[in-house]
C-alpha cells in the first residue's frame, strides 16, 4: 500500500519559488495582530478628501508613517492610502504607544472599517494592526 502514496520532497514549492509563478506563499509565523479601534484625525485639513473618500472601501489597507519632527506632535503618525495619498493622522490621544512601537521598528497599519461624509468632514473609522513577521 505504501508504494501507492507519492511523497512531495519540497520539489513543488522549490519549483514555484524559482519560476515566480505569482503564487504568494505565506511566510512562516507571519501574522497581523489586531490592536485598537479609532478614527483618522485631521481629514478636514486634507485637500481633495472628498474624492479620496469616494475611492476608500471597507477593509482597504492604510499605511502608517512616523513624523517625529512634526511641530504640533512629536508622536505624530501620518496615515496614507496605498496610492500614497495622505488622509490624516492617528489621533493624538491614541498615538503615544503606537509611536513607541514604530520607533522600536514595529510595522503598524490600519484597515478601513467605515466611512461617512459629514459636511466637509470625512469620518473614517479604522482598526490598527501590528504586522509581525
Amino acid at each position: 500500500m505504501s508504494d501507492l502514496v507519492k511523497k512531495d520532497n519540497g520539489d513543488l514549492i522549490e519549483y514555484l519559488m524559482k519560476t515566480g509563478s505569482g503564487l504568494d506563499l505565506p511566510k512562516l509565523f507571519e501574522r497581523d495582530i489586531y490592536l485598537f479601534d479609532t478614527y483618522v484625525a485631521g481629514t478636514t485639513h486634507i485637500e481633495g478628501i472628498e474624492k479620496i473618500g469616494e475611492s476608500l472601501k471597507g477593509d482597504d489597507r492604510l499605511v502608517f508613517y512616523r513624523e517625529p519632527e512634526n511641530e504640533h506632535d512629536p508622536q505624530a503618525i501620518r496615515i496614507e492610502t496605498l496610492e500614497k495619498e495622505k488622509i490624516g493622522y492617528v489621533p493624538h490621544k491614541d498615538n503615544v504607544v503606537f509611536s513607541r512601537l514604530m520607533d522600536a521598528g514595529k510595522v503598524l497599519f490600519a484597515k478601513v472599517v467605515e466611512k461617512e461624509m459629514r459636511g466637509k468632514w470625512l469620518k473614517i473609522k479604522i482598526k490598527i494592526y501590528l504586522h509581525e513577521s
